[in-house]
C-alpha cells in the first residue's frame, strides 16, 4: 500500500544547524515523510559565479535520511542570486510599459534570455551531479510556480520565431490578427513586438498569443532542466509546482503529459465557505490535468485564509478538512507552505507546520493529529473519484476573455466555471474539468460555461456528444470566436447555434434581470430567437419582456439547454436540478454544508464526508470509517466540523 506524502517545503539555509537537530526531531513527532529542499536557496549553493557551497545542504539531506524522511529537491532557478542579476542586466524583466525590474524580489528573470537559461541549466546540472544517487532524494522539483512573463528585446525575438513556427507566412498571421484592422499589416517579421503598452487597446489575438507563446517558451525552460535531471541515471519522478492565477501564462492541461506526477499549489482567495467551494475546484482542476490519475498537493497553508485584504486564522479542524478534501479528490497527500514559520523576509508572516509560537502550539498539534490520521487513508491510493458531470475548462479561452475590448468588463469566465462548480459541489455530484476538444462520450452531462473562444474540432466534438444521446448545459457569451480570437459570423453562439437550434442577433449587458418563473439574472442578457428549441423560461420586463431566456433543445438523441443570462444561485441551483434529472443523474440527499465524494476501484468503494456547517448532522451510510477505525451503522452521525472515510 502506498504511503500518502505529508510535510511541506523545508528552509534549512534560514536556520542554524541547533535547528537542523530540532527540525528533524519535530517532523518525526509529526509524521511527515516528504520535505521540498531548496526551492529559494541559489544564492546559499552559488555565492559566486561557479563556487559553490554544498556542506549545509549534504548536513540536512544526511540528517533527513538518517531521520527516515525523503526529500523533494529542487532547482531554485524561480529566484536567481544577486550577481546573477548584476552580471546580466539584460536578464532582468521588462514590463508591458518598458520598465525594467530590479533585483530585490524572487522571479527576477526573462526565461527568454540566454544568460538565464545557462545559469539556469548549470545550476540544475551541478545539482543532479552531487545528489542524483543520495538515498534521501525522491523526486526532483524543477523551479518554483512557473509563470513570470517579460516583454525584453529577448522576449521579442523569441516571439517572432513562435509565430514563424505557428503561422508560417505573414499572410496567415496577418490573416489570424485581422491586421487591415487599424493600419497593422505588417511586411517583415522584425516589425513585430510583443504587446507591450500602446495609445489604446492592443490587438486581441496578438496578445492571446504572447500568452500562448509564454506557455511554451517556459515550457521549454522546464524541459531543458528535466533533460538534465534525467541524465543522471535513477529514474525519480521529476515535477513542478503548478499555480493558478489570472496572471499565470500556463495552459496546465498541455504541460499535464511533462511532468511525472501533477503537482498544484492552492491558496483560497476567501475566508468564508468560498474557501471550502475553491479547495473542490482546485482539486478537480488538478485531477482533471493529471487525466483521472493521482496527484499531489505540493502546497497549501497550514493556518491562515488570504483575502487579499487580511490574513484569517483557519479555526480549529478546517486545515484538516481542505487537506481531507484534496486527498478525496485524488491528491497523494497533503504537503505545505512551509515547515517553519520565517523569523525575517517577505512572507515572515506565511503561516507554516511550525509557527511563530513554536511546537508547542495549537497549530503543530492539529497537524500531527493529521500526520497520524493519513497512514489510515492510503487505500484510497489508486482508486477513481466517480464523476457524472463535465464542466469544460479552457486556459486559452480564459485568456481570449480577459481583453480589453468585450462588449461588457463583467464578462468572467473563470467566475462562471467556478458558478457551475459550486453548483454541483453543493449537490454531492463528482465533477471533472474536461477540455473542450475531448472525448466526453462518458460523462451524462456536459456544462460549458461561458466558453467564448471554441475551435472547430472541440464545437465539433461536442455536437457528436449530443448527437449521440448527451446532455449539454450551455450558458451565455460561449463559442462567439474561433481559436484565433475572431467572431463566428452568421448570429451568435455561433460554434452553437445548431446544436442548440437558437439564433442571437443582440447582446444587452444589464445589471439585473427578472424571469417569468420568478429567478433572477445579472450582468448579461441577449435577444434569442428560437430555430428548433423551445423556451424553458422567459425574461420578465425591460426591453426582453417575453423573450426566450432559457431554452432546450432536442438534438439527434441528446438535448442540448442554454441558459442566456447569469443566473442567480437560486435560479441556478433550480436549473440544475432539472437538468441533471434531464441526465439520469440521482443526486445524493445531503444536509447543507455537507461535502461528498466517492471514490472506487473494482470491488471497493468508499464515500468521503466532510461537514463544512456548523450542526451535527445523520447520514444514511455504512461501513468501516477508515479514520476512527470502526464499523458504521446507518445513520452515521457527522459532527459539526466532523470528517468520515466509509469504505462499503
Amino acid at each position: 500500500m502506498t504511503a500518502l506524502y505529508f510535510g511541506g517545503d523545508y528552509n534549512p539555509e534560514q536556520w542554524s544547524p541547533e535547528v537542523w537537530k530540532e527540525d528533524i526531531a519535530l517532523m518525526r513527532r509529526a509524521g511527515v515523510n516528504l520535505v521540498t529542499v531548496g526551492v529559494f536557496a541559489w544564492s546559499s549553493l552559488e555565492p559566486e559565479p561557479g563556487r559553490y557551497e554544498f556542506g549545509w545542504l549534504d548536513q540536512v539531506l544526511d540528517l533527513l535520511h538518517d531521520g527516515g524522511i525523503q526529500v523533494d529537491l529542487a532547482t531554485p532557478t524561480a529566484s536567481p542570486p544577486p550577481w546573477f542579476s548584476l552580471r546580466h542586466p539584460d536578464a532582468l524583466p521588462v514590463r508591458a510599459d518598458g520598465t525594467r525590474l530590479t533585483h530585490g524580489s524572487r522571479d527576477t528573470y526573462c526565461a527568454c534570455a540566454p544568460a538565464y537559461r545557462e545559469a539556469a541549466a548549470g545550476i540544475a546540472r551541478v545539482l543532479a551531479e552531487r545528489y542524483s544517487e543520495h538515498p534521501a532524494l525522491a523526486m526532483w522539483h524543477v523551479h518554483n510556480e512557473y509563470g513570470t512573463t517579460c516583454y525584453c528585446d529577448h522576449a521579442a525575438a523569441a516571439f517572432r520565431l513562435w509565430l514563424q513556427d505557428r503561422y508560417g507566412d505573414l499572410d496567415r498571421l496577418n490573416a489570424a490578427w485581422t491586421t487591415a484592422f487599424w493600419s497593422q499589416g505588417y511586411a517583415r517579421w522584425d516589425e513585430i513586438q510583443p504587446p507591450r503598452a500602446t495609445q489604446y487597446l492592443v490587438n486581441p489575438t496578438q496578445a492571446l498569443d504572447f500568452r500562448r507563446f509564454w506557455s511554451d517558451e517556459l515550457l521549454s525552460a522546464f524541459r531543458e532542466q528535466k533533460t538534465i535531471l534525467r541524465s543522471f541515471g535513477r529514474d525519480l519522478p521529476i515535477t513542478t509546482n503548478f499555480v493558478f492565477g489570472d496572471w499565470v501564462p500556463v495552459n496546465h492541461a498541455r504541460w499535464a503529459a511533462e511532468v511525472d506526477l501533477v503537482a498544484i499549489d492552492h491558496y483560497p482567495g476567501s475566508a468564508g465557505i468560498g474557501a471550502e467551494e475553491q479547495t473542490a475546484f482546485g482539486a478537480d482542476l488538478a485531477r482533471s490535468w493529471a487525466g483521472g490519475r493521482s496527484w499531489l498537493l505540493m502546497e497549501q497553508a497550514a493556518g491562515t485564509l488570504n483575502d487579499g485584504h487580511r490574513l484569517h486564522t483557519k479555526e480549529p479542524g478546517r486545515m484538516a478538512r481542505h487537506s481531507l478534501s484534496h486527498l478525496a479528490r485524488g491528491s497523494r497527500g497533503a504537503l505545505f507552505f512551509q515547515w517553519r514559520a520565517s523569523r525575517g523576509g517577505a512572507e515572515m508572516f506565511h503561516s507554516a507546520m511550525v509557527p511563530h509560537a513554536g511546537a508547542e502550539s495549537r497549530r503543530f498539534a492539529e497537524l500531527a493529529e493529521f500526520g497520524a490520521s493519513l497512514p489510515r487513508l492510503a487505500e484510497l491510493e489508486g482508486s477513481a473519484v466517480e464523476a457524472d458531470v463535465a464542466i469544460l475548462w479552457d486556459a486559452e479561452a480564459w485568456w481570449a476573455m480577459q481583453s480589453t475590448h468585450l462588449p461588457s468588463s463583467d464578462l468572467d469566465y473563470l467566475a462562471a466555471v467556478k458558478a457551475a462548480h459550486r453548483r454541483f459541489w453543493a449537490a454531492g455530484i463528482g465533477v471533472d474539468l474536461a477540455a473542450p476538444d475531448a472525448d466526453l462520450s462518458a460523462y451524462r452531462l456536459v456544462v460549458v460555461p461561458s466558453l467564448y473562444l471554441v475551435s472547430d474540432r472541440a464545437a465539433a466534438s461536442i455536437a457528436r456528444y449530443v448527437e449521440g444521446g448527451g446532455r449539454l448545459l450551455v450558458t451565455y457569451f460561449s463559442g462567439i470566436v474561433n481559436e484565433d480570437a475572431q467572431v463566428r459570423l452568421g448570429g451568435y453562439p455561433g460554434a452553437f447555434s445548431e446544436v442548440l437550434g437558437i439564433r442571437v442577433e443582440e447582446f444587452y449587458p444589464v445589471d439585473e434581470v427578472g424571469l417569468r418563473s420568478g429567478g433572477r439574472g445579472r450582468v448579461w442578457s441577449e435577444q434569442v430567437d428560437l430555430a428548433g428549441a423551445e423556451a424553458v423560461d422567459r425574461y420578465s420586463g425591460g426591453v426582453l419582456d417575453g423573450s426566450p431566456a432559457i431554452t432546450r433543445n432536442e438534438y439527434g438523441e441528446g438535448v442540448a439547454w442554454y441558459v442566456s443570462t447569469q443566473l442567480e444561485d437560486a435560479a441556478y441551483e433550480s436549473l440544475v436540478e432539472q437538468v441533471v434529472r434531464d441526465a439520469g443523474i440521482d443526486p445524493p440527499e445531503l444536509p447543507a454544508g455537507v461535502e461528498l465524494v466517492r471514490r472506487r476501484t473494482g470491488e471497493s468503494a468508499w464515500t468521503i464526508l466532510i461537514n463544512h456547517s456548523a450542526v451535527a448532522v445523520e447520514l444514511p451510510i455504512e461501513g468501516y470509517e477508515l479514520l476512527s477505525g470502526t464499523q458504521v451503522v446507518s445513520p452515521l452521525r457527522l459532527a459539526a466540523g466532523g470528517q468520515a472515510v466509509v469504505r462499503a
